[in-house]
């Protein structure tokens, strides 16, 4: 087996499984390429309204929870699982700990270094989810049919030789009122993160990476496993980083990065390749 980097936390969200889009395998070889004292799933880790609807639990599915309990297992990882909107049916449940290393949690504070940050998935302040529930799942009918419609234009993409290219990302990017909200979800956060006497918050929710100071506040997000695949991690001294799977260079093809100072790292699996691009630092850029 090849060796794995270890970290102290490693932050992942947003996961979405039992919907079509979500990538269980990547995510899955990503956790055998990584290890780490603390595993926190911060939040839709388990797509329910997609499984009451028309998605389907496969296997691939499976396979990550197996991970998670090996990592469990070899490591004595300390697992933490935070409710999202999509997985509320936890609710009925929380909070509940199984043994020594796994809980489930609405929110966590997290000791890191000398700081604390607050850590939560993030709809507490998405008032379309928490007051108008039915406009929010006709979001997410338009977020699937996104996704639907990005996988046939990707495959043509491809067959130009083209890189991956999002288009519920390039919406949310370029839409006015997709980007005052991303805004406000940012800042109500770091509001939060202030009224619990926190330097910061993590987050996800939004599937919009990023690692930045707001108002004295560090902000930090850890993306999602449907498109961005990305993950927060901390080393032993604290710092924080963002590592982005590079879909071209698992799939064998040379792995690209937008950031010229963005770092291409390649871990070998049992099964297959991964790499990731990783932006060092405690305030790293993300493009």
């Amino acid at each position: 087996m090849a060796d794995t980097t270890h970290f102290r936390t490693i932050i992942i969200s947003d996961l979405h499984l039992g919907a079509g889009g979500s990538k269980a395998e990547e995510v899955t070889n990503f956790l055998k390429s990584y290890s780490c004292k603390k595993l926190i799933l911060n939040g839709d880790i388990i797509d329910a309204w997609q499984l009451k609807k028309y998605g389907v639990w496969k296997r691939k599915h499976t396979m990550f929870f197996k991970r998670v309990l090996k990592m469990i297992e070899e490591h004595k990882t300390k697992v933490i699982y935070l409710r999202g909107n999509h997985d509320d049916f936890l609710d009925q449940i929380i909070p509940l700990r199984l043994g020594k290393h796994f809980q489930i949690r609405k929110d966590y504070i997290l000791n890191s270094g000398s700081q604390r940050f607050y850590v939560t998935h993030g709809d507490v302040f998405d008032s379309i989810t928490t007051h108008l529930k039915w406009l929010a799942y006709l979001g997410d009918i338009g977020y699937t049919f996104l996704l639907w419609l990005n996988k046939f234009y990707n495959r043509y993409r491809a067959w130009r030789g083209l890189p991956y290219y999002s288009l519920s990302q390039r919406i949310k990017q370029s839409v006015k009122m997709a980007v005052n909200y991303m805004s406000d979800f940012e800042e109500k956060l770091t509001e939060l993160a202030r009224s619990r006497d926190c330097d910061g918050v993590i987050c996800g929710h939004i599937h919009h990476p990023a690692i930045r100071e707001i108002n004295g506040i560090m902000y930090m997000n850890s993306g999602d496993w449907v498109e961005t695949l990305s993950a927060l991690v901390e080393d032993f001294e604290g710092n924080w980083s963002l590592l982005h799977y590079d879909q071209q260079a698992h799939e064998g093809k040379p792995a690209k990065t937008a950031d010229p100072k963005g770092i291409v790292e390649h871990f070998p699996t049992i099964e297959k390749q991964v790499a990731f691009t990783g932006l060092p630092g405690r305030n790293p850029r993300f493009l």
